[in-house]
């Protein structure tokens, strides 16, 4: 495993520690969360072992790398347009203007091709293979299927051009064993075109689970302008890379009913979290719904709300929806906006009261006041 230094996330993180903003706070929680990749008896875990195992991959390379990372590497170098929603505070967590919580583990390249014995091996013209794995972190919508801190893995492989042109098929190769390694050698697959701003001749793969075409893997040719950027002659190499969401996968294969059962500690569930075996449902338990509206000014950020619904009444919150948002001048004042929230509540290992709800509900108002000057309706 290749440790990349962190002396500047340890300064980023020291100065992350004096803060007491809300921001901060949430950053910090999120950070000090188990990164499930290397949790063992987690099938997050159990897919990282699938996967590196893999004779595709018995020569890569493994790098961990810091989990707060700079925006330009993140995005600069891999050709997201100016306009990428990625890049904004909506969706990505900044520190500060320089630096984000990595939103994927693509951004290995920019460290791995940072490390004196790569350059080494490039100047050398050796082929190269790499694989980083771990927690990323995006600012999202609360439902059964994501969270905002979940589980990337990134694959890299360079070959010379005079010894090899890599071809769509070579991804397809890849995919294919990957998907067998998780779901079995008889698992019904097919490939269709995408698109990512870093790579061409991009793929993603779906595959069938009880009749239903489910989308699972995706992966490209590196762009040669991305090779120049990191400092490798596009002239001389090519490759393919592959990245993908690790929670996906394990929801899938288990038939997982709620991506929070991943991170849980009952011990009713740990017990059945292994891959390849079919989740039973402890016990189902009713859902309560409860619906918020409010007023708030235009530069609110309807992602930061999601957030805090989820830090307000962990474990509770099963699904945030927006169902209602519009702007009366007339009627709300310059500048203001109406939101409107559908929260559905629901506990993993009991039954919920209205009484309990209405408590939660009272306080997710009282915060809502608070924190965003909301005016609830």
């Amino acid at each position: 495993m290749l440790i990349v230094t962190k002396q500047e996330e340890k300064k980023i993180r020291e100065k992350l520690e004096k803060r007491q903003d809300i921001e901060a706070i949430r950053i910090k929680k999120y950070l000090a969360m188990p990164d499930l990749s290397r949790t063992k008896d987690n099938p997050i875990n159990e897919l990282i072992e699938k996967i590196t195992v893999l004779p595709i991959f018995n020569k890569f390379d493994q790098i961990n790398i810091p989990e707060i990372v700079p925006a330009k590497e993140s995005f600069d170098l891999f050709d997201f347009p100016a306009n990428h929603p990625a890049r904004s505070k909506s969706d990505t967590y900044y520190l500060d203007k320089e630096n984000i919580l990595r939103t994927h583990t693509t951004v290995m390249w920019y460290y791995y091709f940072n490390l004196p014995e790569i350059k080494k091996r490039l100047k050398n013209n050796e082929e190269i293979g790499v694989i980083s794995y771990g927690k990323v972190y995006r600012k999202d919508e609360i439902d059964r299927n994501h969270m905002n801190v979940f589980h990337q893995i990134d694959g890299l492989y360079l070959c010379q051009n005079k010894d090899k042109v890599i071809k769509q098929n070579d991804l397809q190769d890849v995919l294919i064993e990957i998907a067998q390694a998780v779901f079995g050698k008889n698992i019904k697959y097919k490939f269709n075109p995408d698109t990512f701003p870093y790579t061409y001749n991009s793929l993603e793969m779906e595959v069938d689970k009880g009749g239903k075409w489910i989308e699972i893997l995706g992966a490209g040719i590196v762009q040669p302008t991305v090779l120049e950027k990191l400092g490798v002659d596009s002239k001389k190499y090519n490759g393919w890379a592959f990245g993908f969401g690790l929670e996906r996968l394990a929801i899938i294969n288990m038939e997982l009913p709620d991506i929070r059962l991943l991170w849980s500690d009952d011990t009713r569930v740990k017990k059945q979290l292994k891959l390849d075996h079919k989740f039973v449902e402890v016990s189902k338990y009713p859902p309560i719904v409860r619906d918020i509206s409010f007023i708030v000014k235009n530069s609110f950020i309807p992602n930061d709300y999601f957030d805090l619904v989820r830090e307000t009444v962990p474990e509770i919150v099963e699904q945030v929806e927006l169902i209602d948002k519009y702007e009366n001048e007339k009627k709300f004042g310059k500048d203001k906006i109406s939101y409107a929230y559908r929260i559905t509540y629901r506990s993993l290992d009991h039954t919920l009261t209205s009484e309990e709800i209405d408590t939660m509900h009272k306080k997710i108002e009282a915060i809502t006041t608070e924190t965003f000057k909301a005016v609830i309706r």
